[in-house]
């Protein structure tokens, strides 16, 4: 079922000593539950659009899935999906994967869900990219893919109020381009997508997001293998020592014909 990710309503434009009244188009932002075998994992503020993708993204991001793969994705855990009104979506492995911990409250859809883990607990369940299985990209695609992935941004393009999150090639072609009003969410809808068509490791992709380069962009690029992360804006001190740590190329501030590169991987 296709929801909606827009509302319609009027407003009035003001510019200069003139009025005028119009319709503008304003983001749907809706709860949506996240469940591992029907164990309750989060609740997160998210755009309706690609729910099945954010949810396994969210969980394998989490290192909640511990290796086992993802038997089915479906919405609600009893009854009907439209008794919850499509906000609640499950992620099953047929009970292999461990018995999460609920996240208490609901995240708001500026920040994670992850903040609160360090470098060592990741460090803990993710190794170091090799290397020598990361390929370098060359620097015109760098700094040509946000332009590149800004033309198959439509929902930012009628609203002007959601992030966007894609994979890319070397050569600097968009395998997947996913939006949301929360950047973590864009984050885990690629790598859900990524993760259902069985690319993962994504080692020879790279990772553009719209927003800053903050800890859980980095730790969810980590999870997901890409050895390389491009952000228009500038990181954390945290995502910087992450990415060093993880062997992750990072770049922020990537505008025109200008990037910043914090890590070398």
């Amino acid at each position: 079922m296709a929801r909606k990710r827009t509302d319609t309503v009027l407003v009035v434009k003001i510019h200069g000593d003139r009025d005028r009244r119009l319709p503008d188009q304003l983001v749907v932002e809706e709860p949506m539950s996240i469940q591992l075998d029907s164990h309750l994992v989060a609740t997160t503020m998210r755009t309706p659009g690609h729910d099945y993708e954010l949810a396994v993204g969210f969980c394998h991001a989490e290192g909640l899935l511990a290796g086992h793969p993802v038997t089915g994705v479906r919405y609600c855990a009893n009854g009907s999906a439209a008794d919850s009104n499509f906000n609640v979506v499950t992620v099953e492995t047929g009970g292999r994967a461990p018995v999460p911990t609920a996240r208490l409250g609901t995240t708001s859809s500026s920040c994670g869900l992850c903040g609160s883990q360090s470098i060592d607990e990741l460090a803990s369940r993710l190794a170091p990219l090799e290397l020598s299985r990361v390929p370098r990209i060359d620097r015109a695609v760098i700094l040509g893919i946000p332009e590149v992935v800004l033309g198959g941004q439509d929902l930012f393009g009628e609203t002007g109020a959601v992030h966007g999150a894609a994979a890319f090639t070397t050569a600097g072609e968009v395998v997947v381009v996913r939006e949301d009003v929360g950047r973590h969410n864009a984050v885990d809808k690629v790598v859900g997508h990524l993760l259902l068509d069985r690319r993962l490791p994504a080692h020879e992709l790279g990772l553009f997001v719209s927003g800053r380069a903050s800890f859980e962009m980095v730790q969810k690029a980590w999870a997901a293998g890409f050895g390389t992360v491009v952000s228009v804006s500038a990181p954390t001190a945290l995502a910087v020592q992450t990415a060093k740590r993880a062997g992750i190329t990072l770049y922020g501030f990537t505008r025109g014909d200008q990037a910043v590169r914090y890590s070398p991987g």
